[in-house]
This record gives structure tokens, C-alpha cells and sequence, in this order.
């Protein structure tokens, strides 16, 4: 009796530590730890790459190592390759460093917002828009559609959330379909 009560409490011990672990989606193919920051976690994706060699150009990785708590809205891979031909390269050139950290950071908001409460934020608004200011002073609005989130810029461009609530020591990130472009 004793045995089956120990296997019991070891089997349920078992799965939450699992169900805890389990609340991280992949990125990229990668495992995201909530025990590692913004940084650590986006540097395993291979859905990032050009956004983590951006941040690095930047000189925005002490930053983004920081103790924050940071909301970031990371664009993949494809969200970069879909702008005009040549931005990239432009962008990452030292002589284009300061429009770099504004793109970035128009990509950063300052706290831990979930995409719960971002959506309930926009659900209740007059509008069915959540207005909030990247930490690159862009406005920023969230929108709901069915069961996606939506972001856009100060452009009008929308950048669907395609995987929220990657939960880092120092914030969260949630993917996004678009480069955020400031004005």
C-alpha cells in the first residue's frame, strides 16, 4: 500500500514538473526555457537568426540580457526576407546602427504582457484596439480577430502573433509574421 501511494505521489510530481515545463512552446524548432532570458532563448531558434544577428549589430543584447521585464514582438526569418530587397543589408550596415535599434526596439515593449492580456485590453476598448508605445516610442495597437492577435505599426502594417506566451527569465516574446516598421 505504501509503494503504490509513494509511485502515486512521484507520478504526480512527475507530471507537473512536466505540465510546468510543457507551458513553453518550441521556437524554431528549438526548446525555450523560462529559466533563460530574451537572448539566450532566441539565439536556438532557427526561425530567428536574422533577428538575433540584428539585435547583435545593435548593440542590443546586454539590453535584451537585462532584467527588464520586456514584451517582445519577434519577426521570423520570412517576415524580414518579405521587405523591399536590399533593407536587411542596409540596415545592418555600422553606418545604419541608429535606425537599426529604432526598428528593433519599435519591436519591445516595456513589461510582461501575455497575449491574454493583451487581447482582453483590445476587447475592451471603444475602438477594438489596445493603443500602447513600443519602447522606441512607436505606437503600437493590438487587435483581436477570431482567436489571433494582431500588432501593427504606426504604418497600418499588421504582424499576426503566431506563437504567444514564450515565457523568458526577463519577459516574454511572442512571434510575429511582420517586421514592425516605425515612421
Amino acid at each position: 500500500m505504501k509503494i503504490a501511494s509513494k509511485l502515486a505521489t512521484a507520478v504526480v510530481a512527475l507530471t507537473i514538473a512536466t505540465a510546468a515545463y510543457a507551458e513553453n512552446p518550441m521556437v524554431g524548432g528549438a526548446a525555450m526555457f523560462e529559466t533563460k532570458n530574451i537572448v539566450e532563448n532566441a539565439v536556438n531558434s532557427a526561425d530567428h537568426t536574422t533577428l538575433v544577428a540584428a539585435v547583435q549589430a545593435a548593440g542590443l543584447v546586454e539590453t535584451l540580457q537585462g532584467p527588464g521585464p520586456f514584451t517582445v514582438f519577434a519577426p521570423v526569418n520570412d517576415a524580414f526576407a518579405a521587405l523591399p530587397a536590399g533593407t536587411v543589408d542596409t540596415l545592418l550596415k555600422p553606418e545604419n546602427k541608429d535606425m537599426l535599434v529604432k526598428v528593433l526596439t519599435a519591436h519591445v515593449v516595456a513589461g510582461n504582457w501575455s497575449s491574454a492580456e493583451i487581447a482582453r485590453k483590445a476587447r475592451a476598448s471603444s475602438d477594438g484596439f489596445y493603443h500602447f508605445n513600443a519602447v522606441s516610442g512607436d505606437a503600437l495597437s493590438a487587435q483581436v480577430k477570431g482567436s489571433k492577435v494582431y500588432i501593427y505599426d504606426e504604418n497600418g502594417n499588421a504582424g499576426r502573433v503566431t506563437i504567444a506566451d514564450v515565457n523568458q527569465s526577463n519577459g516574454v516574446i511572442h512571434v510575429v509574421d511582420t517586421v514592425l516598421v516605425p515612421k
